[in-house]
């Protein structure tokens, strides 16, 4: 129990450490991108490929980690993140967009490595303590809405150039995540885990998996998709840096804070339960955004959006372990985090250009689609359950 304990703690602060930089990219990335970038429509795009090259590891990462071990993976993730902060600094410094763009996508790499705390926090888990385990290991995320946003606001003006001082910051981070990963104790998969078991198309035609990705995929792309539109659209309607840093901060609160209880909602009401939950959250977050665009609109949208996306990530990660055996889980991981993060890819760059050329309320009617898809995937797996108990 110790060991695991220790190992779940580890990841969680390397999740901390992971999101802080997650939340610094958010809050500054679309202002930085329109400061550097020829073109304005384009200010999301460094984000984007953030997305996209989280993305694009996420097969290959999962494949490699059931060989090499999480730890290994994990090292690799936190040294492409050192090296993406630092080469931020040094692109913002010299004004060059396509640098800036090409720090992105490292911080990203290193992120598509990083969405695999949660998993690796299930794999050394029990049964019993795994929805907390999860949990606990988002929970980390706390740290990252009270520090990332802030150590923007606090470091933008450490170099001459704005923001510049932020991603110098940032890497001094992502070294201490390096340091946090290098003292995991997770045993390398043993080799029975190596088989095939079945075919990922029998796995992916499962009610269960088909559920959990939609609740994944559409719970992050609605909340990425309103999340990156935020900042722009403050800024349009003339909010100061520090209220776009402290909407994004809240938020982020929301994203992460619910984590410390998400687990154990889960074991009482049940997954499904929880999940519909945050479908109806992020229904309340466009219903506010569509109302007004004062500061307690953007703060109350953002809060909710957050903690919608609290209660359908994690219920989707906790459904997905339901849909494999061992020897199946490193494809099965990696099929559900391409699908979700090619979502999120898509969400972040569309965010730019909705916002740009057709406005905040077109960014918040853009995502109703995917609500309601999520609200009838969840209908739709609640009836098939029950099923079996009618007949």
């Amino acid at each position: 129990m110790i060991p695991m304990k220790k190992n779940v703690l580890l990841l969680a602060t390397a999740q901390a450490m992971m999101m802080t930089g997650g939340s610094l990219l958010i809050t500054t990335s679309a202002l930085v991108g329109y400061r550097l970038s020829p073109d304005k429509a384009l200010a999301t795009l460094p984000l984007a490929l953030q997305m996209m090259a989280g993305m694009l590891p996420t097969i290959p990462a999962s494949l490699l980690m059931q060989r090499i071990g999480r730890r290994g993976g994990f090292l690799i993730g936190s040294t492409l993140g050192m090296t993406g902060a630092a080469l931020a600094a040094y692109a913002i410094v010299s004004a060059q967009f396509a640098l800036f763009a090409l720090a992105a996508v490292l911080s990203g790499m290193f992120t598509g490595f990083g969405n695999y705390y949660r998993f690796a926090a299930a794999d050394v888990a029990t049964t019993d303590y795994r929805p907390r385990a999860i949990s606990y290991v988002m929970a980390g995320g706390v740290v990252a809405a009270l520090v990332g946003p802030n150590l923007a606001n606090w470091t933008r003006g450490w170099l001459v150039t704005p923001f510049a001082g932020s991603f110098l910051a940032l890497s001094g981070i992502m070294l201490l995540s390096f340091l946090t990963i290098w003292r995991l104790d997770i045993p390398r998969p043993a080799t029975d885990t190596h088989g095939h078991g079945r075919p990922l198309s029998t796995i992916a035609r499962q009610p269960t998996f088909i559920v959990a990705a939609i609740g994944g995929m559409f719970g992050y792309g609605v909340m990425a998709l309103v999340m990156t539109a935020t900042p722009l659209a403050m800024h349009e309607h003339a909010y100061p840096f520090g209220d776009t840093a402290w909407v994004i901060q809240w938020h982020i609160l929301g994203m992460f804070a619910p984590s410390f209880f998400t687990g154990a909602l889960i074991r009482r009401l049940g997954v499904l339960t929880v999940m519909l939950a945050g479908a109806v959250l992020n229904s309340a977050c466009v219903l506010v955004n569509l109302s007004g665009t004062s500061l307690d609109h953007y703060w109350l949208a953002l809060l909710l959006l957050g903690i919608g996306w609290n209660f359908l990530f994690i219920g989707a990660t906790q459904l997905l372990t339901e849909t494999y055996a061992s020897a199946e889980k490193g494809k099965t991981q990696a099929l559900n985090d391409f699908l979700v993060f090619t979502t999120v890819t898509l969400a972040v760059l569309s965010a730019g250009h909705l916002q740009h050329y057709f406005g905040w309320r077109a960014v918040n009617l853009g995502v109703v689609p995917l609500i309601l898809v999520t609200f009838a995937a969840l209908a739709w797996l609640i009836r098939q359950r029950r099923q079996p108990a009618v007949g």
